[in-house]
This record gives C-alpha cells, structure tokens and sequence, in this order.
C-alpha cells in the first residue's frame, strides 16, 4: 500500500466512517440497536425508529414539574412498550433528608421480567457514593452541582448508557427513607423500534457493600509496618471485595468503587495497593490481574491529584491528599471499559483486593455495570437502609486515627 493510502485508511479508521478509504476497502458504519447508526463519525447518516420520551412534566401545563414521593413508598417513574432503547436518563431529587441518595433504591426491569436488572441507591448508580454529590463528568454518566453542593447535597444526575429492551421497560425508585421526597425529576429519553435484533444484550447494574472488609492482618499490632504488609500474599482472590457476578453470555463495561479509608497501615497512610482480579467462565485462577487500585483506575502513584475527571476513569469524589489525615475519609473511583470491554461466555466474577493482600479492613461499597442475556442470575438481596448509610466524618476520622 502506498504511502498516501496508508494515510487514508488511518484517517477512515480515526473518524469511523469510509470517505477516506477505498471503494474496496469501505466497511459498513458501525450499527446499535435498531440498526441505528452511531458514533460521532457516522452523525450525519440517516437513523430509524421514532425518538419517545418519558417525563415528570406537569400534566396540567403549571409547573408542578415533578413526583411526590413518600416515606417507604414506590413510584414507577417511566413504563415503557414495545420494542426500543433507552439513551439517555436525567434525575433530579429535593430531600431533606441525611443521606437520601443512600434512601432512595433505582430498579429497572426489562421485557417484563420479575426481578430487576438494575438495584442500586440511586446516588451510586450515577457514579458517587457514600450518599454524597460532586460535580464531575464521564462519558456513560455524570453529575452537575450548583452553589455549595455539600450544603445543598442536590445534583443533576445524567446517564448515557444505552439500555435496549424488546418487548417493554420499566424503571421504579424506592423511597425506603423516613421523610418524603418533596420533588423527584425525570426525563427518560429513548427510541422506539418496530424491533430489536436477537444479538442485543441487556443492561444491568449493581451495588455490593462490605463493612468493614475482612482484613489479612491486624493493623493494631504495635510492630506492624508497609514492610509486613507488602510480605502478604494473596493468589487466590478468595478474600477479595467482590464487585460483582454474572451468569450468561456478555460482557463487563466498568464499574465504580466507593472506599471510606477507616484502617490505614501504621505511617502509611495510602489505601489502594490492592489489584484487580477478574475470572471469566469458571476460573479457578483469575486471567486479568492487575498491579494495584490506582493502576485499575488510571491513574499511578496513589491519587496525588485527588479529584479528577476523565472520559472513562477518574475520582469524582475525593478526601485529603496531604498531612497526617491523607488519605482519609470518603472516595469514589470510576473506570468504564467502553472501548475495552469484557467478555465472557458462560460467567463472570469481576474482585478488587482493599489494600495489597487484602490488608485493609476498610468501608467498601461498588456499582457494577455490565450486559448480558437474560435470565441473569439473580442479584443477592439488597442490604436493608440502615446497613447502607455511610459512616457519619467524625466516625470515620476517629477509626482512621485508631491505626493510624
């Protein structure tokens, strides 16, 4: 191939479409449920199905535009049917209640099944936990504060992950607090089709919470140190902070784990170190094993910048970096395998080690994302409010200070 070709064929692959490339050589665009052009290369070419939305606009024409809902009820906020994709969802929430996005559980149900596909609290389903907000962005999903987010602790929540259904979605939330939500926001935004292609898998997401973490040492001991711990070993997994597992054909699409750093090593105060260990089809040994937290998200050397967002991988929620508290308190990671997704045939079980070893007995909760077929494996029951709700600052310091 001649120099000038190669050039053509690098620019027909960098911007996903084939005017650059040769009448022999142009593939197809890239096809999404529906067979629905996609990417920002392929913007310009023509799309089926009708775009359809669902929203808490005030039936009346006033501007009462939103749901009520009260203590330990559940609302369904959208109920579709046919066959379609959902592309966009947006929550907004007024609460005055503590840690209401820890209160409030998200499910979503796909082509009537009885359990859900999505469970999760709906702050960390949007990518922040510990009941908090932040204002950060990624591709798949983000939120948006304004004024003083820790005092109002309100957001915009938006995500972009397509969700295809072919005969019916619905998608309810759960208001498992004390006080009611005075006003719950929605758009639902989604395309509807005539049907959907066998091939397309369905979303699904969930959260886990281990409290504390089973710890391979007691940091407590009066001669411990990095030295012992970084002797540990750890081959197996078998301790590991499961982010979750699946059953059926699909493939893993990220996740984003939430730590409350509550036992540090003696003068060490860092929290990753731990790898992470993914097994695919029944392995008895993982395949993917990684080279410690920080390195799983992105990023090196600890999380020298505290917050940060990226595309696909960042920290939306972040503690202190520097002094003798570094390290502690609340944290969020995100890492989305958008361009490197995960596949597996017959299982998954996708683990993260909570400090090299399993060192730590930390404060460890997680949102995993991924598709598959269905049936899938039904999710294990979701933990009861009282063991979700995040340890209260003055908690977490003094146990952090403990080890420390």
């Amino acid at each position: 191939m001649s120099m000038i070709n190669e050039r053509r064929s690098f620019f027909a692959r960098l911007l996903g479409w084939g005017t650059f490339a040769s009448a022999a050589a142009a593939q197809p665009p890239a096809r999404t449920a529906g067979g629905n052009p996609s990417g920002l290369g392929n913007l310009f070419l023509a799309r089926s199905g009708r775009r359809r939305r669902e929203s808490s606009w005030d039936r009346s024409g006033k501007n009462a535009d939103r749901l009520q809902i009260a203590a330990g009820q559940t609302a369904t906020f959208a109920e579709l049917r046919g066959a379609g994709c959902i592309r966009h969802v947006w929550i907004t929430i007024a609460s005055n209640e503590p840690d209401y996005l820890r209160r409030l559980v998200l499910r979503a149900y796909w082509d009537g099944e009885p359990a859900p596909s999505i469970e999760t609290p709906v702050g960390d389903f949007f990518g922040v936990g510990h009941g908090r907000v932040s204002n950060y962005w990624s591709v798949p999903l983000n939120m948006v504060t304004g004024g003083n987010p820790e005092r109002q602790n309100r957001a915009a929540m938006n995500c972009w992950f397509p969700m295809p259904f072919a005969n019916g979605a619905r998608f309810t939330v759960e208001n498992q607090g004390q006080q009611p939500v005075n006003a719950f926001y929605f758009y639902v935004d989604y395309e509807e089709y005539d049907s959907l292609p066998r091939e397309a898998l369905r979303f699904h997401a969930m959260w886990r919470r281990e409290h504390p973490t089973r710890a391979a040492a007691s940091l407590s001991q009066p001669d411990w140190n990095f030295r012992k711990s970084n002797d540990l070993v750890n081959l197996d997994g078998k301790q590991n902070y499961l982010i979750f597992e699946a059953e059926g054909r699909g493939h893993y699409v990220g996740c984003n784990v939430s730590v409350d750093h509550i036992n540090p090593i003696p003068n060490f105060t860092w929290f990753g170190e731990g790898d992470d260990m993914m097994y695919i089809d029944g392995e008895a040994a993982p395949s993917l094993v990684g080279t410690g937290t920080e390195d799983y998200f992105c990023a090196a050397w600890g999380f020298p910048s505290g917050f940060y967002s990226a595309g696909y991988h960042g920290i939306s929620l972040a503690g202190a970096t520097e002094g003798p508290d570094s390290y502690s308190g609340k944290w969020t990671m995100f890492r989305y395998h958008v361009e490197d997704p995960v596949m597996f045939t017959k299982s998954i079980r996708v683990t993260i080690e909570h400090g090299h070893a399993n060192v730590h007995a930390n404060d460890y909760s997680s949102v995993g994302y991924w598709y598959q077929t269905e049936p899938h494996k039904r999710f294990p029951a979701l933990l009861p409010v009282e063991a979700r709700l995040p340890l209260p600052p003055a908690e977490s310091l003094r146990q952090f200070w403990k080890t420390r």
